[in-house]
């Protein structure tokens, strides 16, 4: 058993045996990404000779002063500002941008003693679904090199699937944690819009976007999710709300818990073995004490327009702020300013993100704006009043993460539509607000399959108990890649 294959419970205990060291585990981390990086590709930043520094300091704190993540290694999303460690939301537009400030996440993670271990890969400014739209490197599925680890936070989802990292953080404006973390076999948990400070996340769809812990199992994701959770006075959407112990939910009691399963989530283009796995993990939950009935949530059809035209609003006004004088990129050999905005944005953004802004400032145009971006807003109503009706009787709703397992690299990077249609069953919880988490629950061909589990807002802790339940009455948590070492 490798060192990254224990929880965070074990590896404490390693470190309170004096087995290894905070050191250790830091070597540890690097060594593995040494070996299986150039296979993987997930980092496009280290932080080495920081996190060699911090290693040491650590190991000199007393045992009686560490909390539960104390000393181990995490990789952060490249679009979660570190100071002194260079951001660029795998954009050109941002190479060489060093931030002078940290994300309050990221401070939050030093807080809890943890070691920044380096910046992953992702979708351009988290535009995307496969990880095939970073301007820098296309990261691997490690449970077949030939797929797509998922997008945008592929490279967040991977690098723990893979054992580089044990946890890292992504971020979810429509599913850009839940459907890696499906298509990798690990546990990916968006919060409450709300739950946890954006201040520091570089803005795709204010309204939408939210930091979310990726780990390979539930019990640390509850830790990690803790250690990040909080009201932020930089952030004027963090919300003024408790932050309870999430690992004191994981009871294994789920006796009397009521599921909704909607029908549109195992419906057309959900492939057999997905809704399969679906119903044989809801046979696990009843065996556990719960019932569930099959509910509707009507407007879930229009979900996949809606996010397109709201978050592509957001994000043409957002990106805006790129443009070539402050920080980043800037072309070359211009004539005006004009020039250089266009030509600075010409060579810096990849089509993905070009074709979103030209979306988002179609849908805000004076002679458009009432028929969809307003429309848009109208239906986002509709679609959370759905998520309200049905949480008002159930406990959790429950349905696949993604209709499909990774598919291939390449097989649909010329045919954005299908692309988008990916994510399908995650994005109207971004568009409501909730929490939900991907968790494993099958393989199809040897790729992991994921479970959704949807709850109310701000009760992560009940996600988390059904969550954790089901990991417990299965091993699909505890199979790990080919990729790992003695396979």
């Amino acid at each position: 058993m490798t060192l990254f294959e224990r929880s965070a419970k074990e590896l404490q205990a390693l470190l309170h045996n004096k087995e290894i060291t905070i050191a250790d585990l830091t070597k540890e981390a690097y060594a593995r990404v040494e070996k299986l990086d150039g296979d993987v590709e997930a980092f496009l930043a280290l932080n080495k000779d920081k996190a060699t520094l911090t290693a040491a300091e650590l190991d000199q704190v007393p045992f009686e002063e560490r909390g539960p993540l104390f000393g181990l290694p995490i990789g952060v999303k490249d679009n979660i500002v570190t100071e002194g460690l260079e951001t660029t939301c795998a954009s050109k537009i941002l190479e060489g941008f060093n931030p002078i400030y940290d994300a309050t996440v990221v401070k939050k993670l030093r807080a809890a003693g943890m070691v920044t271990i380096g910046k992953l890969n992702m979708d351009e400014f988290a535009m995307g679904s496969s990880n095939e739209n970073s301007a820098y490197k296309t990261t691997k599925n490690p449970w077949a090199l030939d797929r797509v680890p998922g997008g945008s936070s592929g490279a967040s989802a991977a690098a723990v699937a893979a054992g580089e990292v044990p946890f890292s953080l992504g971020s979810d404006t429509g599913g850009s944690i839940r459907q890696p973390a499906s298509y990798c076999g690990v546990v990916g948990m968006k919060p409450t819009y709300g739950r946890v400070s954006r201040f520091g996340l570089v803005a795709f769809a204010s309204s939408l976007d939210q930091i979310g812990p990726i780990t390979r199992n539930v019990t640390d994701n509850a830790l990690l999710l803790e250690a990040i959770s909080g009201l932020d006075p930089h952030d004027s959407t963090s919300a003024d709300v408790e932050v309870p112990n999430f690992a004191a939910a994981l009871t294994g009691d789920i006796k009397g818990l009521r599921i909704a399963v909607p029908k549109e989530y195992l419906g057309e283009g959900v492939s057999v073995a997905v809704r399969q796995s679906v119903l044989d993990a809801l046979k696990v939950l009843e065996a556990q004490g719960a019932t569930w009935e099959e509910v509707s949530l009507p407007h879930s059809k229009y979900a996949l327009a809606t996010y397109y035209i709201l978050s592509s609003s957001e994000a043409s006004s957002n990106l805006s702020r790129f443009d070539g004088i402050r920080y980043g990129f800037r072309a070359e050999n211009v004539q005006n300013l004009m020039e250089l905005y266009k030509e600075t944005r010409s060579q810096g953004f990849g089509d993905e993100v070009k074709r979103r802004i030209m979306l988002g400032t179609y849908s805000l145009s004076a002679g458009t704006y009432d028929a969809y971006y307003k429309k848009a807003q109208q239906v986002r109503t509709l679609i959370k009043e759905d998520y309200d009706k049905v949480l008002a009787d159930y406990d959790v709703i429950v349905g696949p993460t993604a209709p499909t397992p990774a598919f291939k690299i390449g097989e649909n990077v010329e045919d954005p539509l299908t692309m988008y249609a990916n994510d399908i069953l995650t994005i109207p919880i971004n568009l409501a607000g909730v929490p939900a988490i991907s968790i494993p629950c099958g393989f199809e061909n040897g790729l992991p399959l994921g479970l959704q589990i949807i709850g109310n807002y701000f009760d992560e802790s009940t996600i988390y108990r059904v969550a954790h339940a089901y990991e417990q009455a299965t091993d699909f948590h505890k199979q790990t890649p080919q990729i790992w070492e003695g396979k």
